[in-house]
C-alpha cells in the first residue's frame, strides 16, 4: 500500500502555502503522491502546477477536477500541460460534484450524470491520445452540428498518451461506471469494514469491460483461493485511494474533535436534502438517523450543533484517530480491504507544524524510506 497526502484546498485553515510545504515535505519523505482538490474556491490544477514545479518525484492529482466547470478538451489541454511540465506526474481525477455546486456555481445542469461522464472520459482520452476528436454527443457533441466547427486533435507533443483518469464515485451505479472506464477510484469516507460491497461494485465494472477475458471465473484458478485469485486478477493495477483523515492525538475522542466539522459539513451541507451523496453513503452505513439529524441540523443554519452530531463512530471508522501505536495497528486495515493507496488528510483546525509532524510520523509508521 503506497502513501499519499490529500492537500484539500484553501480555506478552512489551510492557505497555499500550507499546501506546497507538505507537499515538499512529502516528497521529500518518499509519498507517492500528492492529491488537490477543488469546490468553489481554489481550483486544482494552479494547485498543482505550482507543487510540481517545486517538487521532484511525487505524483501530482487532481482529486478532483470538476467535470461540470471545464469542457472534457479543456480538461485535455490542462492534463497534457501538466503532466508535460512535470515529466509524467499527473493523475486526471474527475467527478460531477453535485447538483448545488453543478448549477449554482458552474450553470451546469446536473443531468445523466454517468452518461455524462462517460462521454466525458472518452473525449479526454482520445484527445490525450492526439486523436482528432469528434463525438456524437449528446453532452459534449464536437464539431458542433451546423456549424462552422471542424474536428481537430491536441497540437501539443505531450509525454504519455495514456495519462491515467480516476473518478471520485460515491454511489453504486457511478462506482460500476468507475471500474469500467476508469483507472483508479477516488474513496471519501472510506471505511474498511463496509468496504466489500463497494469494492464488488467496481469489480463488476472491472469485469464487464471485458467480458470475454475470464478474468474472475476461476478458469485460471484452482479450487483453492479461486475466488480470491480471480478478484486479485480482475483489480490488478487498479488504484484504489482512499482519502483518510489522520490525527495523532492520544485521546481517540479529542481526535475526533478535529474531523467533526469536516464530517457534517459532507453529511450535512454537501448537496441537498434530496441529494446529497455523502448523506446516502453514511446511510448505507448503518448511520441512518444520525446522518438525518446532521442534515438537519446543518441545513437549519446550525454548523456546530450538526458537528456535535457525528457519533464517535463514524469517525473513527473512516479516520485515522489516537496515538502513532493505535494509528499503526489500524492502518493495515485498509491494505486488507483491498486499498492501494491511503491518502491522508491532515487539515481540520492543525497548524502547519502539526501536519507536517503527522506526515513524518505516518512515514515511520509506514517506513518509507526518506
Amino acid at each position: 500500500m503506497r502513501l499519499g497526502v490529500n492537500l484539500g484546498y484553501w480555506g478552512r485553515g489551510v492557505t497555499g502555502a500550507d499546501q506546497v510545504a507538505l507537499a515538499r515535505e512529502a516528497d521529500r519523505l518518499g509519498y507517492d503522491s500528492v492529491w488537490v482538490a477543488e469546490a468553489y474556491g481554489s481550483d486544482s490544477p494552479s494547485v498543482l502546477a505550482w507543487v510540481g514545479a517545486l517538487t521532484e518525484r511525487i505524483g501530482l492529482g487532481s482529486a478532483v477536477m470538476q467535470i461540470p466547470g471545464r469542457t472534457p478538451a479543456m480538461t485535455a489541454m490542462t492534463a497534457a500541460t501538466i503532466d508535460t511540465l512535470s515529466g509524467g506526474r499527473f493523475r486526471l481525477g474527475l467527478g460531477v460534484s453535485g447538483p448545488q455546486v453543478s448549477e449554482g456555481w458552474h450553470g451546469v445542469p446536473f443531468k445523466s450524470p454517468l452518461g455524462r461522464t462517460r462521454e466525458y472520459v472518452e473525449i479526454v482520452r482520445a484527445a490525450l491520445r492526439r486523436e482528432t476528436v469528434s463525438s456524437p454527443g449528446p453532452h459534449y457533441p464536437l464539431p458542433l452540428p451546423g456549424g462552422p466547427g471542424k474536428p481537430l486533435r491536441l497540437s501539443a507533443r505531450t509525454v504519455r498518451s495514456d495519462v491515467p483518469v480516476y473518478l471520485a464515485a460515491v454511489g453504486p451505479k457511478n462506482l460500476e461506471l468507475t471500474g469500467e472506464i476508469a483507472d483508479g477510484w477516488l474513496a471519501i469516507f472510506f471505511s474498511p469494514e463496509h468496504a466489500g460491497d463497494l469494492l464488488s461494485t467496481i469489480e463488476r465494472g472491472r469485469r464487464s469491460a471485458r467480458p470475454s477475458s475470464g478474468v474472475g471465473t476461476g478458469a485460471d484458478a484452482g479450487a483453492d483461493g479461486g475466488e480470491t485469485a480471480g478478484r486479485a486478477d480482475v483489480m490488478a493495477g487498479f488504484d484504489v485511494v482512499a482519502t483518510t483523515p489522520v490525527v495523532l492525538v492520544d485521546d481517540v475522542e479529542e481526535a475526533a474533535s478535529y474531523v467533526r466539522d469536516y464530517c457534517a459539513l459532507y453529511i450535512g451541507g454537501m448537496g441537498s436534502r434530496e441529494q446529497n451523496f455523502y448523506n446516502q453513503l453514511a446511510c448505507r452505513m448503518g448511520f441512518e438517523r444520525d446522518a438525518e439529524r446532521i442534515q438537519d441540523l446543518y441545513l437549519a443554519g446550525r454548523p456546530r450543533e450538526a458537528a456535535e452530531a457525528v457519533p464517535l463512530e463514524f469517525i473513527d471508522e473512516t479516520a485515522l484517530l489516537g496515538s502513532p501505536r493505535r494509528v499503526a495497528q489500524r492502518m493495515g486495515r485498509y491494505e486488507a480491504a483491498g486499498v492501494t493507496t491511503l491518502s491522508i488528510a491532515t487539515g481540520g483546525g492543525m497548524s502547519r507544524e502539526q501536519a507536517l509532524a503527522t506526515l513524518g510520523a505516518v512515514a515511520r509508521i509506514a517506513d518509507l524510506p526518506g
